[in-house]
């Protein structure tokens, strides 16, 4: 049963680690992710659920990832007062979701608030993107905004502070 596990017997020239490929599948179910990829020198192996698709395990050849100069630049983090070790954040909005934090509405656009800002309660503070849903996030209550907890494309989790208002 080894030499089955390994592929061995098989004429199409390529080692499968079959007990790997189970292995890699079983963390699928586990964590609930559709795909997985795994490198080890020249192989790569990439496990797929749902819609019928296959395991697959292949010799890969290829040069090391660059960021292409086409591409933009990652955008950088915004100017945001962060709080200081122990300050309080009691009652601070908090996410109410797994996702990306926007601060703007789009790229070159102007913040939705600022440090010092007066915010209205129902007013627009930030974005959050999850599953490709932007998902407009507002003030639980009318003040001054005291502090951002976050930065511009910032991953966020449930319950994250998020925006000090006072």
């Amino acid at each position: 049963m080894a030499d089955h596990d390994k592929g061995a017997g098989r004429k199409s020239g390529i080692d499968v680690d079959t007990s790997l490929v189970r292995e890699l599948a079983e963390l699928l179910a586990e964590t609930g992710l559709s795909e997985i990829e795994v490198e080890d020198g020249d192989r790569k192996i990439r496990v797929a659920r749902g819609g019928g698709g296959a395991a697959m395990a292949a010799p890969i050849h290829y040069a090391p990832m660059t960021q292409d100069p086409a591409q933009p630049a990652p955008p950088t983090p915004a100017a945001t007062e962060t709080p200081a070790p122990g300050q309080d954040t009691a009652g601070a909005l908090t996410s109410p979701m797994v996702g990306t934090v926007y601060l703007a509405p789009e790229p070159e656009a102007a913040n939705f608030v600022a440090v010092g800002d007066t915010v209205k309660a129902g007013q627009t503070v930030l974005i959050i993107e999850a599953m490709k849903v932007m998902n407009p996030i507002a003030a639980d209550k009318a003040g001054t905004v005291k502090a951002i907890l976050v930065d511009n494309a910032q991953p966020v989790e449930f319950g994250q502070p998020l925006v000090v208002i006072g």
